[in-house]
């Protein structure tokens, strides 16, 4: 089966009931994961955008809680874990400042984290892409904001 266009999907759903539409949601949270967070995000969260992001933060503070530091190969794995749920979690919200906060956050749980990322060059240049990313994205936004968030890309670097 061919997947259709968002133009096509947008014009059926236009045709369909409220009921409908609703049964379609439900029936789409059931298959994957990522629906259900995404559906999820959009009806509870998504109003509440620093809330969302609290909530993330403490996720990621969990998550280096549970990392197994017998090796930088078990660091590396579960750092990238992290890394690539952050990403999920800023795809839904689609708000390039919270994907700035959350990368800062990151790096700065990462730049703390025991034993250092120096030793391991694998770390250090994940680190160091994240910066990048966040800096670049920092350059589009207002002048008070860029200014607030370079304030805290600077301790980083």
């Amino acid at each position: 089966m061919k997947a259709v266009s968002q133009k096509e999907i947008k014009q059926e759903l236009n045709t369909l009931s409220h009921k409908e539409i609703q049964d379609i949601c439900l029936r789409l949270a059931r298959f994957k994961k990522e629906n259900k967070e995404l559906l999820t995000y959009l009806l509870f969260e998504s109003q509440n955008e620093t809330g969302y992001i609290a909530s993330v933060k403490a996720y990621i503070d969990e998550e280096f809680t549970l990392i197994n530091t017998d090796s930088y190969y078990y660091i590396r794995k579960s750092v990238r874990k992290i890394l690539r749920n952050i990403k999920k979690f800023v795809r839904y919200s689609q708000n390039k400042e919270t994907e700035v906060e959350l990368l800062l956050y990151f790096c700065e749980k990462l730049k703390h984290f025991k034993p250092s990322i120096n030793r391991s060059t694998q770390l250090q240049n994940m680190y160091n892409r994240q910066l990048q990313l966040a800096k670049k994205h920092i350059a589009t936004f207002h002048e008070d904001l860029q200014y607030d968030y370079n304030l805290i890309l600077e301790e980083l670097l």
